[in-house]
Order: structure tokens, then C-alpha cells, then sequence
């Protein structure tokens, strides 16, 4: 989005924002604009912890808290360990699946970690906080919670919101329990200006009911003045939701997806999207991003690496992404076996045995397909190898011939997807 009509951003903060295509929605401009300015804004991004890691999805709102702080504002990761409990109904068909407390503590816990690659977080009055709405909504009595803040609310706006409409259009049960999310979320926003002097939230665009809904709150609570700032929900230029792929989340915790796969989504992106995951994903110079996105033909595919390395690097660290890249060199132009390739165990009773190549390919082993039937159809159109050679019997098995000297045997599906198994 372009910077509204007569609107031109003093602050650092939304200049860069608008620069590289974060803003999609904001309550206003020249508020947040005077806030940044001024050296005094402080805002927040809230983040549930459903599962032990956030996804590709979550990166854009974490990128907005990393510009906050390198152009002098102060950074809030909020924890969702309260309104995970609850489950947020935006964009979903049914409710989530309720988690333990040991579950939702677990996973916040794992997630924790990743911010500390993108914010700077220490003690200064700069530095970036992490906080857990735990602390205030589990305390909450409920008749004072209905007295004193859900006399603020009305049913009828709630229902026109996106989240509850949508859910409501599609004939899709709502239950009690998620009704009340918007609530939580907007008394978190006051919540964290009282704590913390947040005046901002930002997030994905689909937020954008829930986050204005805190501004009215706060408004009505006697805070001072509250804003709201969207991100764009991400799509490729091809129109697909962006991090979905056929074996599932694009993970940030490497123990759920490994530094060359991360490395390999990145290097994978389409052709037309290059610059502008350039501008959002890396910390490049918008001039270098501007040198890459002009390059035609063969030469994007270079494009494409740096913006995969540079955005490796920014999650694993420089020495995981050169090391993924070089993996990658190795294999599409070497041909060479790299031991950096992802690995799977396998039990060596099964090669002993003959493991079908249809089981090996599927989500029981490699996980390079996401189903049996979908292995089949890739033998039958040329797009499985095994250890380089492709597979033309979908009956074939994998025995101990088949292990290569360096112990294991080469999965490939496609030029750029390759998992080793190792019999152990």
C-alpha cells in the first residue's frame, strides 16, 4: 500500500514501513506518525501459542516489531499463554483444539526463541519486552470482567465482525468460548498500555476488527489515544496462500523444519515475488533489492538464492544459511551427496526387508509427498528418483543395495526437494 493521498511519513518507522509493503490498514496515519517521530511509540503483536513453533505466516508482523526497534521505538512480543485457552475464530471453520496447560506453557516456552533472532531484548528503555497474557486474564473475576469491561461491548458489532460473521455465514458452529476472543484481545491492548505504555497493535489484516475493537475499548476506559496498524495476509503472485505447501507449515523452529529446507522455501519463490519478499523479508538495502528484482531470465534464479540465504540468515544465523546454500550448490551443480541434506532414521530391519518406494516417498518416512497416491502419480510421471536414477516400478523396493558407501539412500522428488534416509 502507498502512503495515503497528501500523507508523506516523517518517522523512520512508517517510511521504511511503506517502503518495503508492510501497511495495509491503520487507524491513524499522522498519530502514528507524530508517536514515531517523537522517539515515544511502543507497540505489540500478540502471538498464540497453539503449537511449539510460529510459522511463515507470523513472519510479517515479527519483521514490523524488528523495524519498530532499529528506527527507535520499543518492541512488545505478547504471548497468547491466556487466550490460547479461549481459541481466536478468525479465518477458521471450527474450533481449535483445546490444549492443555502443560501443552500451552510447552509451546510458548519453544516459541520464545525465535524472537530473540529478529529483537533486541535486555533492560534499556528500547529494548524489546516479552510479555504473557496469563499474567492479567487468569486472574480476571468474571462478574467484575462483565460489569466493568463487557458493558463496553456491544453483540450486535460483534456479530458483524469478520471473524464471528464469516463463521456464521458458513453455517459453522461459534462457540461461546471464541465469542469471547475479541473481548480478551482488546483488553489486552489496555491492559498493555496501562503495564507498558503500548499505544499501538499491529498484525495481519484479518485482525483488523479485533485490534480496532481494543481502540474502542481503550477510548471508552479513559487510556490515552490507541492505534491500529495492519500488515497484507501474504499470497504468491500465483494467488496461493503463502507458506502452505504440500508437507504442510512452513515452521520457524528448526527442530521442525531444518535450516536447508527454510533455506530451499525461499529459494523456490516464484519468479515475480522475488523483489518483493526482498523488501520484506531481508534487511537488504532497498537500492541492492532494486539491482536483483531488474534481472531477467536465467539470471533471477540468483536473485532468488540471495533472498533465500538472506532470510536463512536471519532466523538461523549467516553460518546456517552459507552452509544451506552451499548444500544446495553441491547437489543441483555438483551432484554431489551432501551430508547436510535433511535425514530421516529408518529402521534397518525395514531395507532389510525391501521397503516400498511408494511407503519411503510418503509422510511414514521422507515425507517428499504427502500421500500414497500422490507417490504413485509422481512414478508414473517421471518425478521420483531414487539415489538420482528415477523410479519407473511404483512396486520397486529399497534394499540394501540400494544403500550408497556414505550409508544412506537419496530420496529426490523433483530438481530441488531431496531427503536422505539412513538406516539405523
Amino acid at each position: 500500500m502507498a502512503a495515503p493521498t497528501g500523507f508523506a511519513p516523517r518517522s523512520d518507522f512508517l517510511r521504511v514501513l511503506f517502503e518495503r509493503g508492510y501497511v495495509h490498514q491503520c487507524s491513524d496515519f499522522a498519530g502514528v506518525d507524530e508517536a514515531a517521530r517523537a522517539g515515544r511509540l511502543t507497540a505489540y503483536v500478540g502471538y498464540d501459542c497453539t503449537a511449539p513453533s510460529l510459522h511463515i505466516g507470523h513472519l510479517l508482523s515479527i519483521m514490523m516489531l524488528h523495524w519498530l526497534q532499529a528506527t527507535g521505538g520499543r518492541p512488545v512480543a505478547l504471548m497468547g499463554g491466556g487466550t490460547t485457552r479461549v481459541g481466536d475464530p478468525s479465518g477458521r471453520d471450527e474450533s481449535r483444539r483445546i490444549l492443555t496447560l502443560d501443552q500451552i506453557e510447552a509451546n510458548k516456552n519453544e516459541i520464545k526463541t525465535t524472537f530473540t533472532r529478529f529483537l533486541r531484548f535486555g533492560e534499556g528503555p528500547r529494548d524489546a519486552l516479552m510479555a504473557d497474557n496469563a499474567a492479567w486474564l487468569t486472574t480476571l473475576n468474571y462478574i467484575e470482567m462483565l460489569r466493568d469491561i463487557g458493558r463496553h461491548f456491544s453483540v450486535n458489532r460483534m456479530l458483524s465482525m469478520d471473524s464471528v460473521r464469516l463463521r456464521l455465514e458458513r453455517d459453522q458452529e461459534l462457540s461461546f468460548l471464541e465469542f469471547n476472543y475479541m473481548i480478551l484481545q482488546a483488553y489486552d491492548f489496555v491492559e498493555l498500555n496501562r503495564r507498558h505504555g503500548v499505544t499501538l497493535q499491529m498484525g495481519g489484516s484479518d485482525q483488523w476488527g479485533n485490534i480496532v475493537t481494543g481502540v474502542d475499548l481503550g477510548r471508552r476506559l479513559g487510556t490515552p489515544q490507541l492505534y491500529a496498524l495492519t500488515c497484507p495476509l501474504m499470497t504468491t503472485a500465483s494467488g496461493a496462500k503463502m507458506g502452505k505447501t504440500a508437507s504442510g507449515a512452513v515452521w520457524l523452529n528448526p527442530d521442525m523444519l531444518d535450516p536447508y529446507a527454510y533455506w530451499q522455501f525461499w529459494r523456490n519463490t516464484e519468479d515475480a515475488d522475488v523483489g518483493r519478499f526482498l523488501r520484506l523479508f531481508t534487511l537488504m538495502p532497498l537500492p541492492e533489492i532494486a539491482r536483483l528484482e531488474a534481472l531477467g531470465g536465467q539470471e533471477i534464479n540468483e536473485a532468488k538464492k540471495v533472498l533465500a540465504t538472506e532470510a536463512a540468515a536471519l532466523l538461523h544465523g549467516r553460518e546456517a544459511a552459507q552452509a544451506a546454500a552451499e548444500t544446495a550448490r553441491r547437489t543441483f551443480e555438483e551432484g554431489a551427496l551432501a551430508e547436510s541434506l535433511p535425514t530421516v532414521a529408518v529402521d534397518r530391519a525395514l531395507i532389510a526387508a525391501g521397503l516400498g518406494v511408494l511407503s519411503a516417498f510418503g509422510p511414514d518416512h521422507a515425507g517428499l509427498v504427502a500421500s500414497t497416491s500422490e507417490a504413485r502419480r509422481q512414478v508414473r510421471s517421471g518425478g521420483l528418483r531414487l539415489n538420482d536414477v528415477p523410479v519407473s516400478d511404483e512396486r520397486a523396493r529399497i534394499g540394501p543395495a540400494d544403500v550408497t558407501p556414505e550409508g544412506v539412500v537419496k530420496l529426490s522428488f523433483g530438481r530441488k526437494k531431496h531427503v536422505l534416509l539412513r538406516p539405523e
